[in-house]
């Protein structure tokens, strides 16, 4: 059955990021972690009301914005928070680099695990810190801490460990047991846990759920920062609304400390954007999560059975972390850009020889990269 999700847009006359990185080329942009999906009406529906208004000076919080993160937070994941633990910022990088500042003295360590999102690098090297990286084991093509490794590699100045749940790039969505024994790693050492969750309503994978790790106890959510953000879900990147939840009064009295006369408050649009996909887009995010689910499907049938191809299934994100270094190519980004298929490279991630690949976009596009991938690979 056609679905909203199968319409193809032309983004090559919008300035966008993602498409313009190949302008007047045959490559089909499957990098960046950005859909290809028109905003859910909802959402387009009060941004033009407000637009109709006329006037966009400066703007506070909605108090209904508020209100709906907390009863979608609490309805969600069963976990409650109270209305003084938000803090609304301008995206979820915005939120790692002001945690990295906020917690640990200038050239202590930060530990996190790859390969990850590259702003766990970048956003402790911007306050002078260093980084500890522990990586990720993998078995039978499910990626995993290794708690013994991990406890091991926090060194003595480990002030803040940087946790992805659901994972970008792996897609897994970490169980309780797992956040409970990194937590009790992190309580044992005395580190913050700066938890990046902007995933958090990808969950693809139907046996699978989601759990906030500072919803474990609120010993944990003492020590934990919490980044949500309704952009990668509902695809409103562009309009730059995250949350900050932090329940420690103190912990969240320096964070908003390091964001003082430096960080922007949310903008107008942002706030009405976010209001309309938390309350309003239920029944568009259901049929956003079945259409993912198929799509990743697809690319489990497609490649899976390509020699020199391993893929790891993924639970969560519309992003498929492939392992292509049984083709014994050097450069497998240039390698498919070649064949017209632009791919995150692994190094960015710290994950030599893997791509990932963004599955967030009409299936018939999905459908013609693949088989590019395909044929390339077949030419070897």
């Amino acid at each position: 059955m056609a679905t909203s999700f199968d319409s193809v847009i032309d983004r090559r006359t919008t300035d966008s990021d993602k498409w313009d990185k190949y302008k007047g080329t045959d490559i089909l942009p499957l990098w960046v972690a950005d859909m290809d999906f028109a905003a859910p009406p909802k959402v387009l529906e009060a941004l033009r009301h407000r637009l109709d208004h006329g006037i966009l000076g400066y703007t506070r919080t909605p108090q209904a914005l508020i209100d709906t993160v907390c009863s979608h937070v609490s309805t969600q994941y069963a976990w409650d928070i109270d209305p003084e633990w938000l803090v609304f910022i301008p995206g979820l990088v915005c939120g790692l680099n002001i945690t990295c500042a906020a917690v640990g003295q200038p050239h202590t360590s930060v530990l996190t695990a790859i390969p990850v999102y590259p702003p766990f690098f970048s956003a402790p090297t911007n306050q002078h810190k260093r980084v500890i990286t522990v990586p990720l084991q993998q078995t039978h093509n499910k990626w995993h801490f290794d708690f013994d490794l991990f406890e091991k590699s926090i060194a003595p100045d480990t002030s803040l460990f940087l946790l992805c749940n659901p994972h970008n790039p792996v897609g897994r969505c970490f169980t309780k047991e797992e956040l409970s024994t990194l937590a009790k790693i992190c309580d044992k050492h005395n580190i913050t846990i700066c938890s990046d969750e902007i995933h958090n309503e990808l969950i693809i994978e139907p046996s699978v759920k989601h759990i906030p790790i500072a919803s474990l106890d609120p010993v944990i959510a003492a020590r934990t920062i919490t980044l949500i953000a309704p952009s990668k879900t509902y695809n409103i990147p562009g309009l730059g609304a995250s949350i900050a939840i932090i329940s420690d009064p103190k912990l969240r009295m320096s964070f908003k400390k390091a964001m003082a006369g430096i960080v922007p408050h949310v903008n107008a649009l942002g706030l009405v954007a976010a209001l309309a996909a938390y309350r309003d887009c239920a029944d568009w995010h259901a049929e956003l999560v079945r259409y993912l689910r198929t799509n990743r499907d697809l690319i489990s049938t497609t490649l899976s059975s390509v020699n020199g191809l391993s893929l790891s299934h993924v639970e969560a994100t519309y992003l498929s972390w492939i392992d292509t270094r049984g083709l014994g190519i050097a450069d497998p980004v240039t390698f498919f850009e070649h064949a017209g298929v632009g791919l995150s490279d692994g190094k960015d991630f710290m994950g030599e020889g893997f791509v990932r690949l963004n599955f967030g976009c009409a299936q018939s596009t999905l459908v013609e990269a693949l088989d590019r991938m395909k044929k390339a690979i077949g030419k070897l």
